[in-house]
């Protein structure tokens, strides 16, 4: 099995690599710091399995995730991470990443790799107890108090379920400017800085 690690402790990094290769049957064929690497990576060694840190800079592990199974659909991507943030658990779960473990639990790496290798998604336990709840639905959020209209809350939706611009543009039927000006407008009325904070508003407050 081929393994890309992304963690931006390199130290991490390395000691996984370590670890994981003194199974004769996993081959690390790259370690990276961030979520560039890990499209970079993913791109050039096409991986069984990337295993990938969430909370990275300048690009987070969430962000890459997104790039990469726009590219790959098939992508196998497990998030090892010290964070059980709800909104990080959802994001990665409406993405499509395979799974989501937490660092504390070393000894379930590289069980957890094989089991994603092979078509499973795995979540470390302090995760699985989260889930039932974490997948409720919520009250009705009211987004009359904000002044969005039926269309931004189309938009709103569509950047909570990972699209892109261009992929909202084409399912609503307007152009990727129209598209880029609502989400900057949207951003203005909740007082967000970006769409990943949209995203995850979206995730955590109205979904």
């Amino acid at each position: 099995m081929n393994v890309v690690i992304v963690d931006d402790d390199q130290l991490v990094a390395l000691s996984l690599k370590t670890i994981l290769e003194s199974d004769a049957r996993v081959t690390v064929v790259g370690t990276g710091t961030d979520g560039t690497d890990a499209v970079l990576f993913y791109q050039k060694e096409r991986p069984d399995v990337l295993l990938m840190d969430i909370q990275m800079k300048p690009v987070s592990g969430l962000e890459a995730a997104e790039e990469i199974l726009q590219i790959d659909p098939q992508a196998k991507i497990l998030f090892l991470t010290t964070f059980s943030d709800d909104a990080y658990i959802i994001k990665a779960l409406d993405l499509g990443a395979k799974g989501y473990i937490l660092k504390q639990d070393f000894e379930g790496i590289l069980p957890a790799l094989f089991a994603v290798q092979q078509g499973q998604s795995v979540f470390g336990g302090e995760i699985v107890s989260k889930l039932p709840v974490l997948m409720q639905p919520k009250n009705e959020f009211d987004y009359s108090q904000y002044d969005i209209g039926e269309k931004e809350q189309e938009i709103i939706a569509l950047v909570g379920t990972g699209k892109s611009n261009r992929e909202i543009a084409e399912e609503l039927f307007l152009s990727e400017g129209t598209v880029r000006n609502y989400i900057s407008t949207i951003l203005e009325k909740f007082s967000l800085r970006d769409r990943t904070q949209l995203a995850v508003f979206y995730l955590t407050k109205v979904r």
